[in-house]
């Protein structure tokens, strides 16, 4: 059944019940039942307690986590030692635990992708495409840039909305900023931690909320890319098609957190503070709702696509790569 056809369902259920004890089901009936895939990542737990949990501080209603497949990663001792703790979480909370992801699929009408690895993503979603069942992928989207552009790529072909986002992309200000708050952006700056996973390129890991909160405020449109590295910082310069510069700080030493400068025609405006997930959340909900992405295709990939660029200007020491250079090199355009 395809996404289209699975919300036509559940409006249909609701117009058919009517009395008292009716209107609690069609109240159920627009709740929309969620599985997760992944229980290796904080994400995981705290984003079905804010769907589920009416008490909870920053409850967000419509949607109701019911199941989840706890899946980790051999080779990420910070992946798999998570998944029986928030396994355990999960039971807590009433949420069933099934043994597959196909299994997963049949309970539910959208996913929640939280494996804290990307490079297992492109795999963990198809049997939600091939269901029909839209899907939510957190971050990384994947572990190259490459998968990126395939899970984009089979989605389409499936006819299933996909979304991918940073809950950095919700920080205060930067909405503020994308929504015209300082006139037209000429330039932006923004930091975050940026720990590195051997297994992922080097900003993919952690350094994607700061990027994201970049792009988010900039927009698409960069064209080049140029990176500062040392064991403890990164400075990374992307120079927009419209001569426009913005700049990412990644943080692995000294007090870190997240944040920026935004500069605009009408004035400045400072990217922050961070409100927690919660605005993500209510981002996902309408979207497992509508099936309209917040964030564009092309927007998602030329993040990573500034990502790769940026591990590729490294390994040449410090010279400007161009994005429509590790686009072509990952199959894309």
């Amino acid at each position: 059944m395809n996404f289209s056809r699975r919300i036509a369902g559940l409006a249909l259920l609701a117009l058919l019940v009517n009395g008292s004890a009716a209107s609690t089901q069609a109240e159920d009936a627009k709740v929309i039942r969620v599985g997760v895939i992944g229980l290796d990542t904080s994400h995981a737990p705290a984003f079905a307690k804010l769907l589920n949990d009416k008490d909870a501080s920053g409850y967000v209603p419509g949607c109701k986590v019911v199941a989840a497949y706890p899946q980790g990663s051999a080779d990420i001792e910070s992946s798999t030692s998570r998944v029986p703790q928030y396994t355990k979480q999960f039971q807590d909370m009433g949420i069933e635990i099934v043994d597959s992801i196909p299994e997963l699929v049949k309970k539910v009408d959208a996913v929640l992708l939280e494996s804290n690895d990307g490079r297992p993503h492109l795999e963990q979603i198809r049997p939600a495409l091939k269901a029909g069942i839209p899907v939510f992928i957190d971050k990384p989207i994947a572990g190259s840039l490459s998968d990126a552009i395939t899970i984009f790529a089979e989605a389409e072909a499936a006819g299933v909305p996909v979304f991918s986002a940073s809950s950095l992309r919700y920080i205060k200000g930067g909405q503020e900023v994308r929504n015209g708050s300082i006139g037209e952006v000429t330039g932006a700056d923004t930091y975050s931690p940026a720990s590195l996973e051997k297994t992922h390129p080097d900003l993919f890991w952690y350094g994607i909320h700061g990027v994201e909160a970049l792009f988010t405020v900039m927009g698409p449109g960069c064209e080049e890319v140029v990176r500062m590295s040392t064991d403890d910082y990164d400075v990374v310069v992307g120079k927009w098609s419209d001569g426009r510069i913005g700049t990412f700080r990644g943080l692995r030493a000294g007090k870190r957190g997240y944040g920026g400068t935004a500069f605009g025609t009408k004035g400045t405006q400072v990217i922050g503070p961070y409100a927690g997930y919660a605005p993500l959340l209510k981002e996902i909900v309408t979207f497992f709702k509508t099936g309209k992405a917040p964030v564009s295709k092309e927007e998602t990939l030329q993040i990573y696509a500034f990502m790769e660029a940026a591990d590729e200007s490294k390994r040449q020491g410090g010279k400007p790569v161009l994005i429509k250079d590790v686009m072509k090199k990952a199959g894309g355009k």
